[in-house]
């Protein structure tokens, strides 16, 4: 039986993306294949917990919430572990499954995306986050996950570059994703928002422009 560690279970309202507003359980994954510099998730094992398969079942199956948000870190850096929860306990728990990931590792998805239902991909930009754009796994990802319902969230701050939202838009074309626009907190006084919207929208319609309401609610 698989097991692995979980920094924390917790129910709550999702601050982000098309479903903001949402409860959802929260099952946070330690570890990240990435470094972004505005990251803010601890990933010390220190008070985190292992789970089995089967324990983790029988912790979310009695919780009164119709979806599930896996998130972390990079959840898909646990596939194999949620090969087998997903494969034995999906049906049972009758949640929904909600994956946040950082859509670079696609071989770990295409384990696990028959079992998903929404799918997340946050495209990490060089300019926001420090990290080098990795636009070939975004498009390799997308082609596994537009199987499901999938939209794509860009956190920006006032250095994106017009390259960037060039190579965003060729991507959510191909793939008709919705794109969710999550200006970086907190704001900084340089950044003009509606600006950096209105070079997406000139070149592709299926954008919103979404603030992280959770943390102007002052919750988790």
């Amino acid at each position: 039986m698989q097991k692995s560690l979980i920094k924390e279970i917790f129910t709550s309202i999702q601050g982000e993306g098309p479903y903001v507003g949402e409860k959802h359980i929260f099952v946070r994954f330690l570890g990240c294949n990435l470094n972004c510099k505005f990251c803010d998730t601890d990933f010390s094992p220190l008070n985190s917990s292992e789970y089995t398969t089967q324990s983790l079942f029988n912790y979310l199956k009695p919780i009164d919430c119709t979806t599930i948000s896996f998130t972390g870190g990079e959840p898909l850096l646990s596939s194999e572990f949620l090969v087998e929860f997903l494969g034995n306990y999906k049906e049972k728990l009758n949640k929904k499954i909600y994956l946040e990931t950082n859509g670079t590792l696609y071989k770990e998805l295409e384990k696990i995306v028959d079992f998903v239902d929404i799918i997340a991909l946050d495209i990490k930009l060089q300019s926001a986050t420090g990290q080098k754009n990795r636009f070939l796994d975004n498009l390799q990802f997308l082609e596994i996950a537009k199987k499901k319902e999938n939209f794509i969230k860009i956190v920006f701050d006032e250095n994106i570059t017009d390259d960037e939202i060039k190579e965003v838009i060729k991507i959510a074309k191909k793939f008709n994703s919705l794109i969710i626009l999550q200006p970086k907190m907190p704001l900084s006084s340089q950044l003009d928002v509606l600006q950096v919207f209105d070079k997406f929208y000139q070149n592709y319609k299926n954008i919103r422009l979404i603030i992280q309401t959770h943390k102007f609610l002052n919750i988790d």
